[in-house]
């Protein structure tokens, strides 16, 4: 048994990591969950209902990607969205393990599951958080970049407002007060097509981008209002 320090945590993404003082362990490899294909073979490992049955194993296969999820919690409503589904048993006690692939590669971090249905179980892609695992192993610290926004998909904003249309980019839906765009002239409503030139069409590609970026680094949101397309450059927060 270990003590262990909670060093970063998302409730949106209901991750956090844990750092341990030990030597020699064995790991898992980080695979890339952008490019999985429905019907591949994967294995959830956990603690299913307890430590009783810890390091439990089970096997099935990526029923879905992309996933959107809509939770209800303490009478407020919220969506973790690009998820893997997975019919790998997912109990309660298997959050936190690893979804892995055949060769053994992490390419999720087991998540939540449906409880009225049978096999429908899902993972956090890996690819997500690996650039701030990598930022731990490599620099034994991350400094989070932060812009300061929450936005959707299309799939997700059907959800919400079912007059909105759009084919490219992620939905604006929340603009934190003391975030860095805030200071701009970007709005709620507003559609982010492309960072730095990158398409984006999940906000989970929001993520993973900023991981990557240290805070006071410059980036450019090009963005559609409207029909109308616009950039804007941003320096990046820390959180």
């Amino acid at each position: 048994m270990y003590n262990g320090n909670t060093v970063w945590a998302d409730k949106d993404l209901d991750l956090a990591i844990v750092k341990i003082s030990a030597n020699g362990l064995n790991y898992l490899k980080l695979g890339d969950s952008e490019n999985l294909k429905l019907g591949q073979k994967v294995y959830a490992i956990g603690n299913p209902i307890g430590i009783e049955f810890q390091r439990t194993v089970t096997s099935g296969i990526i029923s879905g990607l992309n996933r959107t999820l809509k939770i209800e919690e303490n009478g407020t409503q919220s969506y973790m969205e690009d998820l893997i589904q997975t019919d790998a048993s997912i109990n309660q006690g298997n959050s936190g393990g690893p979804l892995i692939n055949e060769t053994g590669e992490v390419i999720g971090i087991n998540s939540v599951k449906i409880e009225t249905a049978e096999g429908i179980g899902f993972a956090v892609p890996i690819n997500i958080i690996k650039p701030i695992i990598e930022s731990y192993a490599n620099n034994g610290e991350f400094e989070e970049a932060y812009l300061g926004i929450f936005a959707y998909d299309k799939e997700v904003v059907q959800y919400l407002k079912n007059d909105i249309d759009f084919n490219e980019g992620i939905y604006i839906v929340k603009i934190s007060k003391d975030g860095p765009v805030a200071k701009t002239k970007i709005k709620m409503g507003d559609i982010i097509t492309k960072i730095d030139g990158n398409n984006i069409n999940k906000m989970s590609e929001l993520r993973s981008y900023i991981y990557r970026k240290k805070p006071g680094e410059k980036i450019t949101l090009t963005i559609n209002r409207q029909g109308q397309e616009s950039s804007q450059e941003i320096y990046l927060g820390k959180r």
